[in-house]
């Protein structure tokens, strides 16, 4: 993934919004894919899926309200909004599918469609599609935008793949990790920018994290390990929470300079 998370040249390599892609954000940002499947699917099924529904939606505005109005990238904030968008993203796209009885074909193309409009508009507006640029609040709420659907086309794209076209949950989440190889490869060896390469990773994490929650929390009937949503969602939970961690550790570690000039 190191090719992915090369920066061009003429980029500043550490975003003031958010975070630079480095192998632990590729590695948290998989573990919120995951995450907000399984808590989704958990919070759906404990309570009544309208009040699920809407303690995501609520959820969501706090934690983008909190990232944004900060300036400035802070862990803890980042990553519950990622969070938040995880789990909304996919309750957006089962409440077209379950409650709207929207084919995962449809909705898939539908979210595509949604997410080429942003990157349309956010390049006729600001010339560039780079995180390493987002240093205003405006190219945020681009880049938030970006990311809400690339959660929900995601969500849809997995859902597709294990159910539509009856891959199953473990091998669709195969098929989409060995799809990673393309922007790889495309970066290393066919001139693939990094930008390009950075957005189809970032959208094929989110089918990658659903598909193996699904596949460790369904039941066998279903083709899963059956340990149950709740109990992966804490989990993973967990697992984010020691990243978080980690990360505010070193980027209190960065911000220290020496004493000596």
């Amino acid at each position: 993934m190191s090719e992915i998370t090369a920066a061009a040249p003429d980029v500043v390599r550490t975003p003031v919004r958010v975070p630079r892609p480095d192998a632990p954000f590729w590695v948290t940002k998989g573990l919120t894919t995951a995450m907000g499947e399984a808590l989704s699917d958990y919070l759906v099924h404990t309570i009544s899926p309208v009040l699920a529904v809407g303690a995501g939606a609520v959820g969501l505005v706090v934690a983008l309200a909190l990232q944004l109005r900060t300036g400035r990238y802070v862990p803890w904030r980042y990553w519950l909004a990622v969070s938040m968008v995880g789990v909304t993203g996919t309750m957006a796209a089962d409440v077209l599918h379950v409650a709207l009885g929207v084919p995962y074909l449809v909705s898939t193309a539908l979210f595509a469609l949604v997410l080429a409009g942003v990157f349309w508009t956010w390049w006729r507006t600001e010339r560039t599609l780079s995180i390493h640029t987002i240093t205003t609040l405006r190219r945020e709420l681009f880049y938030w935008a970006a990311v809400i659907a690339t959660f929900a086309l995601g969500t849809a794209a997995g859902d597709l793949a294990a159910t539509t076209l009856g891959l199953g949950y473990l091998a669709a989440g195969l098929v989409f990790t060995a799809f990673l190889a393309v922007p790889i490869a495309g970066r290393r060896w066919f001139g693939m920018s990094s930008v390009a390469a950075f957005w189809f990773a970032y959208v094929l994490t989110r089918p990658i994290g659903a598909s193996f929650a699904d596949w460790f929390g369904v039941s066998h009937e279903r083709g899963g390990l059956a340990l149950g949503a709740g109990r992966v969602a804490a989990v993973l939970v967990a697992a984010i929470g020691a990243m978080v961690w980690f990360m505010t550790r070193r980027a209190s570690r960065e911000l220290v300079t020496p004493a000596r000039t």
